[in-house]
């Protein structure tokens, strides 16, 4: 049967049915997720600081690649590997990678596979240095180091799955630390789902101290944490860092980062392996973060992800090709076009500061 063949609903037979629309998408907001990501810079920081152990001496998919359309899949809620192949063909997806197709399921399954310790190493690296990028656009005068600890439920034999009995479930725990005034994902570290609250958190929180510290000697530091971090090292660290403290949590950005970017993403038998997914969420999180502070009009950018996902991404669009110019014509019913352009605006008025 064709697939431009019409047919009538039978309730109602004025209205007709095809799919000879053309070339569509209704994601189009990913186009403004692409200006964000370039003005920064993120694409050519990828190219130079991203490699995974990988032997192969061309790949027309590279890691870079493969790590962008990951980000670009996760910001519009395509969490998982096999949404690749329903995409391969995506107008906007083609655009925003500037690739003719996506990377398979198989290709990115292998290409997180071949990701070990020393990515993870590049990750804090790459989150560092987007950091000071941002910055440089807007320093704040103080952070809040939210410290926590938080569960990603695992149904498999994954490596180092276990139960919690403060969450009374079964898979990882890991330590996490947000800036508590902007929402900033500073540092995530999967850790075995048995370790408690404050295992490990004095050398998890120290790289975060040494940072802020050497770099941005002007920002006031201050530690919040709940009740499971109560411990004397803790606060000696802290004592011995200039930083204050005081035990008690929100869990707003913790509960964002789960539910709107599949943090629990964790489905490799393999725990390194799962310990880089959880930055590559991360990082997706964090760009999405800057992005609704620093170039959002002030109503849009309280809003969670799941709505702005709504309002500004999902955007429906129709590709038109000419010689010279691949135009995408925008949905023309879309209420939010003036957020759109003005978003565009402010991207484009970014003044950031590049190594």
């Amino acid at each position: 049967m064709s697939i431009v063949n019409t047919f009538s609903l039978q309730s109602n037979r004025q209205i007709k049915i095809n799919f000879d629309g053309g070339d569509l998408s209704f994601d189009a907001g990913l186009l403004l997720i692409k200006e964000f990501i370039s003005k920064l810079g993120i694409e050519r920081l990828l190219n130079r600081s991203f490699k995974t152990n990988d032997s192969a001496v061309f790949r027309y998919h590279t890691d870079r690649d493969n790590l962008l359309q990951m980000i670009y899949m996760i910001m519009a809620s395509y969490f998982e590997d096999d949404a690749s192949d329903e995409l391969t063909k995506d107008p906007i997806f083609k655009a925003v990678l500037e690739k003719s197709a996506l990377a398979s399921q198989p290709t990115v399954s292998r290409f997180f596979n071949r990701m070990d310790e020393d990515t993870l190493k590049q990750f804090q690296e790459i989150s560092q240095i987007l950091r000071k990028r941002i910055y440089s656009i807007q320093m704040p005068q103080a952070v809040i180091l939210d410290l926590a600890s938080t569960l990603l439920a695992a149904y498999g034999k994954q490596e180092g799955r276990a139960f919690n009995f403060h969450y009374r479930s079964n898979g990882y725990h890991p330590l996490v630390c947000y800036d508590g005034i902007t929402g900033d994902l500073i540092k995530i570290q999967l850790r075995d789902g048995a370790a408690y609250s404050c295992t490990g958190v004095t050398d998890f929180l120290q790289p975060i101290l040494d940072e802020y510290l050497n770099d941005y000697p002007t920002i006031h530091l201050l530690l919040r944490g709940d009740s499971g971090f109560a411990t004397p090292d803790l606060y000696k660290q802290c004592e011995e860092n200039g930083t204050s403290y005081v035990i008690r949590l929100m869990e707003n950005f913790i509960k964002e980062s789960k539910s709107g970017f599949d943090f629990s993403a964790v489905s490799s038998h393999n725990r390194i392996v799962n310990a880089n997914r959880v930055q590559v969420h991360a990082l997706a999180y964090n760009i999405f973060n800057w992005f609704r502070r620093l170039v959002l009009s002030a109503k849009m950018r309280k809003q969670r992800i799941d709505t702005v996902r709504l309002k500004l991404l999902k955007i429906a669009t129709k590709v038109v090709h000419s010689a010279r110019y691949i135009t995408f014509k925008l949905c023309s019913s879309c209420p939010y076009k003036e957020e759109f352009y003005d978003t565009l605006s402010a991207i484009g008025k970014l003044n950031v500061q590049l190594e």
